[in-house]
């Protein structure tokens, strides 16, 4: 037994060798260095910080490189490093509108208020192969832009003014931690957006897509989508204030959504969420759309039996850590378990085999 252990040792360290070697690749070819991913690779950072739950661009950038560009195995890096990090406390809740905008947009009014950014953003390219980029060349430069620096009013505080979206209820309740305590199910609404915020974006963007085929009647309008960056304040005991302590980058997106209204509602509007770290658009509007398909109950509305309607099924399954570690480890050894099922297998052969030659003669002497 001690014989086999050394030699899957060894047989681990050989593979965590080639691994290494497989990472780096052609040594002709220079070494990528983590800045280079930081800045060059930005979305997929902005991937594995949100999925990973921790903000630290640097991080998100050295876990892409170790984990040669698989993002869900980046995200496993982050979350177990950010196990080892001490808490020290809470921030207080940010104030997304004054957020200092790179990109708002609004489909719901051409001329909103505080007019539309388009920012940077793949929706006007003709996603053309740009070969420039393959010959090492430079493309040519943008005008300088700089982000919208005064403070943007939400849409919704527009419709809210005219009383024609719902009212977001409010709560002093200290929202449940998710990184810290499990899911418990029922979950309230601000866990379900916490699940979705580190939840898989295929996997949320398969929900969302589901709802606007039909399954879960969600016809929604993106009311507003905006990225940008905001502070982060904490408030600190021994000085009995907040102050701030850095600022983040963020995608947020609200949709407007229709409703009937119900015996004691008015028909008018209601939301749908999505908040995400980094410029990570797709993901946002995504999460509020599977947001606003939760809500069938809070609003009355019938559950037609959607998946995106299915709390336990949308929260259990959109954790990609969780999914890969069950997936993957039936590829690691089950000898014992397999075993059992081929002798189990073989026992119903022979015990099928000896009934058949049972029944032959019984059968020759009917005919």
């Amino acid at each position: 037994m001690y014989v086999a252990v050394k030699g899957g040792e060894r047989a681990i360290d050989n593979a965590h060798a080639w691994l290494a070697e497989e990472r780096r690749g052609d040594t002709t070819i220079p070494e990528m260095s983590v800045g280079q991913i930081r800045e060059q690779m930005a979305l997929a950072v902005n991937r594995v910080m949100a999925e990973g739950s921790l903000y630290d661009p640097d991080l998100a950038a050295l876990a892409i490189k170790q984990s040669r560009g698989d993002l869900i195995e980046a995200v496993f890096l982050m979350r177990a490093y950010r196990t080892t990090l001490p808490r020290f406390g809470y921030s207080e809740a940010i104030e997304t509108a004054e957020m200092a905008c790179d990109r708002r947009i609004s489909a719901t009014f051409k001329d909103a208020p505080g007019g539309q950014v388009l920012g940077p953003t793949f929706d006007y390219t003709h996603r053309l192969l740009d070969f420039k980029l393959a010959a090492d060349g430079e493309v040519s430069e943008a005008a300088t832009a700089t982000p919208r620096q005064e403070a943007t009013p939400h849409i919704t505080t527009f419709l809210k003014g005219e009383d024609i979206i719902q009212d977001e209820p409010q709560s002093d309740a200290v929202p449940g931690d998710l990184t810290r305590e499990p899911m418990s199910y029922p979950a309230g609404r601000a866990l379900r957006l916490q699940a979705l915020a580190r939840g898989d974006e295929g996997f949320t963007l398969g929900l969302a897509y589901s709802t606007q085929r039909g399954y879960g009647r969600n016809h929604a309008f993106v009311g507003e989508l905006r990225i940008g960056k905001v502070a982060v304040e904490m408030e600190i005991p021994e000085l009995g204030f907040a102050i701030e302590i850095g600022e983040v980058e963020l995608t947020e997106c609200e949709t407007v959504n229709q409703f009937t209204g119900s015996k004691t509602e008015p028909p008018q509007f209601t939301r749908g969420y999505g908040l995400i770290f980094g410029q990570s658009e797709r993901k946002a509007i995504s999460m509020a759309l599977v947001d606003r398909a939760l809500r069938w109950e809070e609003l009355g509305e019938d559950n037609l039996g959607a998946i995106a309607q299915d709390e336990e099924f949308v929260l259990s399954h959109s954790d990609n850590i969780q999914a890969t570690g069950f997936l993957e480890h039936i590829k690691l050894p089950h000898y014992v378990d397999f075993q059992a099922e081929l002798e189990l297998v073989r026992k119903l052969r022979a015990e099928a085999e000896a009934n058949l030659a049972a029944s032959e003669p019984a059968q020759e002497a009917a005919e």
